[in-house]
Formats: structure tokens, C-alpha cells, sequence
């Protein structure tokens, strides 16, 4: 599925936006990244795939891997995308809550799923056709401090720069490590946070020795080594991702870090907020831009392939909002707002 393409000597690419579907949006959108050669904006939005609240998804290749739910019934589906067209090829439902998240792993064929209310960390396979077969899950134990932290709740799984995998779990504040072993999950360690952190995403170093971890209840981003080897762990530091001041209700949500590791993104649902740190030579943050999101709660943001551009999608103000990104100092500069995408939760590139 090609990212781009030359029409009038304008370079075109397409951002995907998911989210829930309880009000005015029906499913996943897509929308044309315009280049004239000066900057860029996003046009021609329009629904792709019609599908019941796709909170989260992922892209590989031709293949769309969502999440989705039909009435009492929740669970994945995958889509072959064509020539702006989605074909449905499968669907694994299941009885209670959606998961909140999907990864993929194709050179495996794997597919990896969090469910939040279910408190299951879940294992797929997938074929060439899209068909799904499950193959194993592990359920979360445990509770923590905050009246949100009632019991065991994943936010997250996937894969860590090593191939084990990993999970958050907001609910015990933990983050543990597996191994696919045998069809089975075998657990290999876990890094405790502190309670109450509320632990939801983290992302990784590119050299694999760092995992920054997003605390959503706490709002905070705590910094740690990790050995894959030898299961040791070394806590770092933790920031703050919203002012001090602010008194509000705010949830820390999606976390990037650019390639070259120099810089990492987390956006605040209440502050309304990307925060920019700067990571130092010890590996530490250093704040360099709070940016607001002109809209409310943003959940998801994610940039092109250069990351050259950002875009960030506002879940309660049905907006998103496109920025450049300066390579040399992280800052965000806005260059588009008020991009209508109803109830987005997830954005996505298209890549090559």
C-alpha cells in the first residue's frame, strides 16, 4: 500500500483516525496530507471503514487490524484495504468489554491485544487472508490505591526491542515482561512503580536500554534502564508531564520518542497538552515545550515516517491538530487546527 503518490507535482500521503463511534463518527477516517513543496495540511477527510468504536488500530501493509465491537459483542477484525476500500476479512469476538489495545507483529504473523476492563493480556496469529486464530492469554491479579485502580487493568501490549513482550497495567502499576513459549505466556520479570503511578504506555530507547513509562493517574513519566538478560532494573528519574500549578483533573495518555532518541512527546487529557522533553546525554528529561492541542483530551498523536510532522487527534472537540516538528530543538509549531475527526482516540500514518 503506497504512501505516496506524484498528482500535479503534490505529493499526497494519507493519516488514519479511529476512535469511539457514540456519537457522530462512524468508524475509521482517513485524510490526504497535502505537500505543495512549502508545508502541508490534511484534507479530503473521509470514513474508510465503517466499523463500531476501533478505539485503536494498526497498519501492515494492505492489512488493517482493529479493534471492534457489534452490539454486546467485542473484540478484532481485520480489513484488507484496496484502492480507498475496506474489504472485511475476520472478526475473533468475545464476550464483555473491547480491549483498549493492538499491536502486530509481521514477521511473526502475531497479533497482541490489552483489555483494560477485562484485565487479559491476549495472543493471535494471523494468515495472509487476514484470518485470526487465538492462541493464548494471561489474566492481571491485583489492585492499586487510586478509586480507578479497582482491580487488574492492561493498557498496553506489545513487543520490546529484544522480542520478548511487554505489558502496563494501570491498575497494579507494573510493567511485566513475557515470553511466547510453547504457544503459552511464560512471565520473565516485572518492574514495580510506585502506587497510584497508574501505569499506561511506555516506549523504548533505540539502542533498547531505556523504557520511559507514562503514569496516566499520576501524570508523571518515569525513566529506567532495563538488561533483557539478566532482568535487572534501574529506576532513573521521574517528571512531571503537566505544570505544577495545575490543579485540574489530568490524565497522561500516548508517549512517542523520535528515532534518533533525542526527544520524547506525551500528550495530557485535562491540560490539554503535548509535553516535549529533551533527553540528555545520561538519559535523563529535561522539559522543553508544553504545546496546547487546541481541542480537549487528547488521547492519540503520532507523526510521519521523517517525523517531520505531528498530528494529534482530540477526542472530546471531534478536532485534530497538525504541527511541524523541529528536529533540532523538539519544538512543535502549529500549522493547522480545528481539522474536524469526530471521537478520535488513535492516529496513524500511512507508511510505505
Amino acid at each position: 500500500m503506497e504512501s505516496f503518490y506524484q498528482e500535479a507535482n503534490i505529493k499526497i500521503m494519507k493519516v488514519w483516525f479511529g476512535g469511539y463511534t457514540s456519537h457522530d463518527s462512524k468508524g475509521i477516517y482517513t485524510a490526504n496530507v497535502e505537500n505543495d513543496g512549502t508545508d502541508i495540511k490534511l484534507t479530503n477527510i473521509k470514513n474508510t471503514v465503517e466499523v463500531e468504536r476501533p478505539t485503536y488500530f494498526q497498519l501492515v501493509g494492505d492489512l488493517l487490524f482493529t479493534i471492534i465491537q457489534k452490539g454486546d459483542q467485542s473484540g478484532i477484525a481485520t480489513y484488507r484495504i484496496k484502492d480507498g476500500e475496506a474489504e472485511k476479512l475476520d472478526t475473533y469476538f468475545h464476550k464483555g468489554a473491547a480491549p483498549c489495545y493492538i499491536s502486530v507483529d509481521p514477521q511473526k504473523h502475531l497479533v497482541f491485544t490489552a483489555n483494560y476492563h477485562l484485565a487479559t493480556i491476549n495472543v493471535f496469529s494471523y494468515d495472509k487472508n487476514g484470518k485470526l486464530t487465538f492462541i493464548t492469554n494471561d489474566k492481571h491479579e491485583g489492585h492499586g490505591p487510586r478509586v480507578e485502580q479497582d482491580q487488574a487493568h492492561p493498557h498496553f501490549f506489545d513487543e520490546t526491542p529484544a522480542g520478548n513482550l511487554v505489558s502496563c497495567d494501570l491498575g497494579i502499576d507494573a510493567v511485566d515482561f513475557y515470553k511466547l513459549d510453547d504457544n503459552r505466556l511464560k512471565h520473565l520479570a516485572r518492574y514495580q512503580m510506585e502506587k497510584g503511578f497508574g501505569t499506561r504506555h511506555l516506549t523504548f530507547s533505540p539502542d533498547g536500554k531505556t523504557m520511559y513509562i507514562v503514569g496516566e493517574l499520576s501524570s508523571q513519566v518515569n525513566v529506567a534502564r532495563l538488561n533483557e538478560n539478566t532482568w535487572e532494573f534501574e529506576d532513573i528519574a521521574t517528571y512531571k508531564t503537566i505544570p505544577d500549578d495545575f490543579t485540574d483533573h489530568n490524565g497522561a495518555a500516548a508517549i512517542r520518542i523520535s528515532k534518533d532518541g533525542k526527544f520524547i512527546y506525551i500528550s495530557n487529557r485535562g491540560h490539554d497538552s503535548i509535553a516535549v522533553f529533551k533527553v540528555l546525554d545520561d538519559g535523563k528529561l529535561e522539559l522543553a515545550q508544553r504545546i496546547s492541542v487546541f481541542g480537549s483530551f487528547p488521547r492519540d498523536s503520532n507523526w510521519d515516517k521523517a517525523e517531520k510532522y505531528l498530528v494529534v487527534a482530540n477526542q472530546n472537540t471531534n478536532n485534530a491538530t497538525l504541527y511541524r516538528r523541529n528536529s533540532e530543538t523538539g519544538n512543535l509549531t502549529p500549522i493547522q487546527k480545528d481539522i474536524s475527526v469526530p471521537e478520535a482516540t488513535r492516529v496513524l500514518f500511512e507508511e510505505d
